[in-house]
């Protein structure tokens, strides 16, 4: 299966989008569909034969446009825009001037007077709408072409509304000119030169808004530089990011932002990397070191090799995940969907009900027409769709500006009903970075051998503990051994021969496996008391030793913890090391429930048990082997790994390792959610009352609309929804740090 973000023109409400999603989904060979009516986007998963020609046919075929792959945001000119809708303004007041100038007294020229000259009145009014006509021919094409694809959208409610006034009043313009001339009053130029100046002013006014949502976005694509400076012998040379190829030596000088993700072979500096980790002190980076692209060097010189280049590299990965995230759908959006879809049929079925009734209770066609033109020109369906799409694209990318990766819009749904949550506790509630305090030999041999042996193996694994005999093997220049038949032991361990002896290191788990007895109970008791969680190592199914290893509380670990418990929800510390070593680390931290010596299988189920009772568990992990628990959760947050993004099974990736953005999260989701419901209150509450109004249901109160007044309020609508979504925002690290 593949997977493809395509560049859509031509939606202008989410009849438009709703539409081509539900044409796309009918398509065979088409597996999912997600249209984004914001980012003016469509995510499609297809299988083959199915080709990318192929799909741009099928978004022809309804009546849209396929601008291409998505690659980057282009900055949007809209001078020309701005420029028009300049002249036409003038146009309007000019229009309205000469249309209605004489209902209020004001001085009108006598030749175009229309109690005077009735004709040249009306053959000026005529020629001043034409020029809105050519303005606003693209919501006319749009319109009609829906109409007769069958998917009706918030165009051709305006083109109707639009057309039949301007052919009624063309009627009646032939027959002032057979001398009718008491109809001058019943035309209707002024009206639909109107809506369509408020209808293209309201799209000028969207337009800039939507950009505005897509700023954050804007920012992660632009992060990494356009240039590269590449080492040719002993000079260098100026190269676009698309001609570093994988293996380049590449340059980077004091200023320069790294182009690609490498890896340092000569020089050093100090580099600001704060876009990734979060990390506001520059990091220094010397001969072996990797860096990111994007990051900016403080001071020094360095050459690099470029590693990750193009869609590889870790700000690519960044910016594919949150541009997927932002073409999901959450449910209430997928409700605001459903909603739209037959929203313009029941508007057009009212528009005919009131045009019909007053024809039958006496009125003239005249009046009928008015209030049959205003229905349609009021309903806003644009309302209805920008209200949930809005809200996530903004929280998304704010959300990725602080590291706060979300792989799914669902998730911002989902995390304010969370009521449960399970840390896993090395490398998550701890660094991770394992210290070896203890060593308790049983059989006699030199501490170098044995942690040789000891590093030669966890080389080769993925547990926090390893890092520690890693650590240690770098720092004392440990010369490690080739291991064959490694095997890992999940929950327990891991083994391997080494130079033909078999060697396996692990929890005391490893000692019922291999049917050893467990004599060693007074010293695991003593480590564990100083806080060590314990690795036995065997030789040839032998204890050789027993050692301690001791980790360390996360600064941020406690304040976050306890802000968790005030908000109600439930703490659960799920560990696979000992239960000795977790009870001491759970009472630092005040968690009070605490499941050790659990392998990731049984993690897993007792998430399900959870579940099972109706708990909204989140699981927060390192993202290694807390794997299976995170994908099975209600929702998986995982901690760290910028270089790991690809591979996460996480709902959530905390880029920053810095546990109090789940506050943040939690708080960006109540915010998105409440900002949601508004929209949606606002865009139902508007429909609502002024559909009625429209139909003159409230007429009898002298409480009427004509389809000029009806035409600036529905873009007001579409205003109040595209500003309550911008009110959106993330409290700043500093604001954040001192809750």
């Amino acid at each position: 299966m593949k997977e493809v973000i395509l560049k859509i023109d031509g939606m202008t409400c989410s009849a438009c989008s709703n539409g081509l999603e539900k044409y796309l989904r009918k398509q065979k060979g088409i597996v999912d569909v997600s249209v984004n009516l914001v980012l003016a986007q469509a995510k499609i998963s297809y299988e083959e034969p199915l080709t990318l020609n192929d799909l741009e046919r099928f978004i022809k075929e309804d009546g849209f446009k396929s601008l291409g792959i998505f690659h980057d945001f282009e900055e949007k000119k809209n001078k020309r825009s701005f420029y028009l809708l300049l002249i036409f303004a003038v146009l309007a007041v000019i229009l309205l001037y000469f249309s209605m100038g004489h209902m209020i007294g004001l001085p009108m020229p006598a030749n175009f007077n229309p109690s005077q000259k009735p004709i040249s009145y009306t053959i000026l009014i005529l020629l001043l709408t034409i020029p809105f006509f050519v303005y606003g021919v693209d919501i006319l094409k749009n319109g009609i072409k829906n109409l007769i694809h069958r998917m009706p959208n918030m165009d051709t409610l305006i083109s109707l509304g639009v057309l039949a006034s301007f052919f009624y009043s063309f009627y009646e313009t032939n027959l002032i000119f057979q001398g009718k001339t008491e109809l001058v009053m019943s035309l209707y130029y002024e009206s639909v030169a109107i809506v369509i100046f408020f209808v293209k002013l309201g799209r000028f006014i969207d337009s800039n808004r939507k950009e505005k949502t897509k700023d954050a976005l804007k920012e992660l694509v632009q992060i990494t530089p356009l240039k590269a400076y590449l080492k040719e012998g002993k000079g260098e040379r100026e190269v676009t990011i698309d001609e570093v190829k994988k293996g380049d030596l590449l340059v980077c000088k004091p200023g320069m932002k790294v182009a690609v993700d490498g890896e340092v072979v000569s020089g050093e500096s100090y580099l600001d990397q704060a876009f990734l980790t979060g990390e506001s002190v520059p990091v220094k980076k010397k001969k072996g070191d990797q860096v990111l692209a994007g990051s900016i060097n403080q001071d020094g010189y360095f050459e690099y090799k470029a590693l990750r280049i193009g869609k590889n590299s870790t700000i690519s990965e960044m910016v594919r995940m949150v541009m997927e995230a932002a073409n999901t759908k959450a449910p209430m959006a997928r409700l605001a969907d459903r909603i739209s879809q037959y929203f313009v049929p029941i508007i057009l079925a009212l528009a005919v009900l009131t045009f019909l009734g007053y024809l039958i209770t006496g009125s003239s066609f005249g009046t009928a027409l008015n209030y049959f033109v205003t229905v349609l020109v009021v309903a806003c369906p644009c309302a209805l769709g920008l209200a949930t799409p809005l809200a996530l694209v903004i929280s998304i990318g704010e959300s990725a500006k602080h590291g706060i990766l979300i792989k799914s819009s669902e998730v911002l749904e989902k995390a304010c009903q969370v009521d449960t949550i399970c840390f896993d506790k090395t490398g998550t509630l701890t660094y991770g970075n394992l210290k070896i305090s203890r060593i308790y030999y049983v059989q006699k041999m030199k501490e170098r051998d044995l942690l040789t042996l000891v590093s030669s193996l966890e080389a080769k694994g993925t547990h926090p503990i390893g890092k520690a005999f890693l650590t240690l093997a770098k720092e004392e220049n440990y010369d490690l051994a080739e291991v064959s038949d490694f095997k890992t032991l999940p929950g327990i361990g891991l083994e391997g021969n080494i130079k033909g002896q078999k060697i396996a290191v692990g929890s005391h788990k490893l000692l019922a496996r291999e049917k050893i007895k467990d004599s060693y109970q007074e010293v695991e008791d003593k480590f564990r008391r100083l806080g060590n969680s314990i690795v036995y190592v065997l030789l040839d199914q032998k204890v050789v030793a027993v050692i301690g290893v001791k980790d360390i509380v996360r600064d941020n670990s406690i304040p976050m913890i306890r802000r968790l418990q005030k908000q109600g929800k439930e703490i659960i510390m799920l560990t696979g090391d000992n239960e000795g070593t977790a009870s001491i680390i759970a009472s630092q931290l005040g968690i009070q429930e605490v499941k050790a010596e659990v392998t990731p299988k049984e993690k897993m189920n007792f998430l399900k048990e959870l579940q099972s009772k109706g708990k909204k568990v989140m699981m927060v992990g390192d993202g290694i082997n807390d794997a299976p628990s995170l994908a099975g959760a209600y929702l998986g947050v995982s901690i760290g790994g910028g270089t790991d993004i690809a591979n996460d099974s996480s709902d959530v990736i905390l880029v920053h390792n810095n546990l109090k953005d789940i506050l943040t999260l939690f708080d960006i989701s109540k915010r998105t959610v409440r900002n949601m419901k508004q929209n949606l209150f606002w865009a139902f509450f508007y429909n609502i009352c002024m559909i009625p109004l429209a139909m003159g249901i409230f007429h009898p109160f002298g409480l009427t609309l004509n389809p000029m007044i009806a035409a600036l309020a529905m873009t007001l609508s579409s205003l109040t929804v595209i500003l309550n979504a911008l009110r959106l925002k993330i409290p700043n690290r500093k604001e954040e740090e001192n809750v």
